[in-house]
């Protein structure tokens, strides 16, 4: 006789509710301040300190992926506290939340669930890679425990993060995955880029201060109200911290994340980065003391180290979480390679690639491009790129024109790609030539920042010096 099974609903576990979530990070933050002096506990302490995985800590932050009730139990008794209902939903197999998808796709595979994307799937998600990877992307590839990190450094009171790598390393990508994490959350969201301010904006930090403001009003639709909260007589810095904290965070009923990108730009005003920063570094000490400011959730996103000399009380570049975003290994290159429908034997063509533009995220994305739309080879590709720039040609040209608006900088770059041994060179160049992106760090010499670079710059120095 045949047996017919009848389908049930099959529970899937349970996921954090914004109240549960709460109650968990403050234990862990009065645990972190008694037990282990202050210091903040990384995802991999966290994960010990529990016994369960930081693959399922991420599941938990992200308050859209499921686990089972035990798990539950087991992180909540880790701090002392007991469950409550209210700390968590249950889901069935049926009202899973899609957000869920939205924040792990894109998590390197477990080796046994590798599937290679068809020609179709990846056709439809083909596009020139410029600038930021999209949300809906499958090209964005997680650099563990990066991710994890942030996404739960994001819920705690006052938190500051400090992204910190060159130019084209994936800082916007990354800081747009933050938002959406912030949107899972439900909090407000403001992203300033520090490269459209005007520069008649830097010639006095009042009207540097009067523009961010202003921006942070309209970003979050509502009336800017500059003028009535303004005051002369307390100065700028006070004014715009008072606007902040009574104007802005007053209205927001849910945490405020304010990122700022490439703030390197000040670097270049001394006048204005010396207050700047300090301003930065008060609003996170209001916002882990005062319950006013504890709704603030700063992100500020940076190509290279501050070259002018900060008070280390005064400086925002030495609290927080830091960031810093390295380049692809080898295999998150052929994990990369996968996505866009590659079928390389490992180890051998990423080999090949990355001994022309190491780990560099934008190259290897730009040269997967290519070779999945079929245009060219791989072996096209390294052989045009040695020559003549080949697919890295306009890129290449950026970077040169910049160089040679610097004559000084056009001497030092020279010394750089003629020595095998890499070279010493005074604070000041080295941000410079780290903020171009143009070069890499072994110990305290500096070396081009890969082989193409190495190759095409010798030969256009070569060439302007002859």
């Amino acid at each position: 006789m045949e047996l017919h099974q009848t389908k049930t609903k099959r529970k899937r576990g349970v996921i954090l509710t914004p109240t549960g979530l709460q109650r968990l990070q403050e234990a862990i933050l009065s645990w972190e301040i008694v037990e282990n002096k202050g210091n903040r506990l990384t995802l991999e302490q966290l994960s010990r300190q529990i016994n369960i995985s930081t693959k399922t800590l991420s599941r938990l932050w992200s308050l859209s992926a499921s686990v089972d009730h035990k798990t539950l139990k087991l992180c909540f008794s880790a701090f002392n506290l007991e469950v409550d209902e209210k700390d968590y939903t249950v889901l069935t197999g049926e009202n899973e939340p899609d957000m869920s998808v939205l924040l792990s796709q894109n998590s390197l595979p477990q080796q046994e669930n590798i599937s290679q994307p068809s020609t179709e799937q990846v056709r439809k998600c083909l596009s020139y890679p410029d600038g930021a990877v999209p949300l809906d992307s499958p090209f964005y590839i997680e650099r563990p425990p990066i991710e994890d990190l942030v996404y739960r450094e994001i819920t705690q009171h006052g938190c500051i993060i400090r992204i910190r790598a060159p130019r084209q390393m994936g800082k916007s990508s990354l800081a747009l995955r933050l938002l959406a994490f912030a949107d899972t959350q439900q909090y407000h969201k403001v992203n300033l880029n520090c490269n459209q301010i005007d520069e008649q904006c830097l010639t006095n930090l009042n009207s540097l201060l009067r523009c961010i403001c202003c921006q942070i009003a309209k970003q979050l639709n509502i009336d800017s109200n500059l003028d009535n909260y303004w005051e002369a007589e307390i100065g700028s810095k006070l004014s715009c911290s008072l606007y902040l904290q009574n104007y802005i965070l007053e209205q927001c009923h849910s945490p405020l994340v304010l990122v700022l990108n490439d703030v390197e730009r000040f670097f270049e005003y001394p006048h204005i980065a010396h207050d700047f920063f300090a301003l930065l570094r008060s609003w996170c000490e209001e916002a882990r003391q005062n319950n006013n400011w504890h709704k603030l959730r700063l992100i500020v996103v940076y190509s290279t180290e501050q070259y002018i000399s900060l008070d280390i009380n005064r400086s925002p570049f030495n609290i927080g979480l830091p960031i810093r975003l390295h380049e692809f290994t080898p295999q998150q290159v052929e994990e990369l390679a996968r996505r866009y429908g590659l079928q390389w034997t490992c180890g051998r063509e990423s080999a090949r690639l990355m001994s022309l533009v190491g780990g560099h995220p934008a190259l290897i994305q730009l040269a997967l491009y290519y070779l999945s739309s079929g245009i060219t080879t791989l072996t096209d590709i390294i052989q045009d790129a040695i020559a003549n720039g080949g697919i890295y040609r306009y890129h290449l040209q950026q970077h040169w024109a910049k160089l040679q608006a610097n004559l000084h900088l056009v001497r030092l770059y020279t010394e750089v790609v003629n020595s095998q041994q890499g070279v010493l060179l005074d604070t000041m160049d080295v941000y410079k030539l780290e903020s171009l992106g143009l070069i890499a760090f072994e110990g305290e010499h500096i070396l081009p920042r890969c082989e193409l670079y190495r190759t095409y710059f010798a030969k256009q120095l070569s060439i302007m010096a002859s």
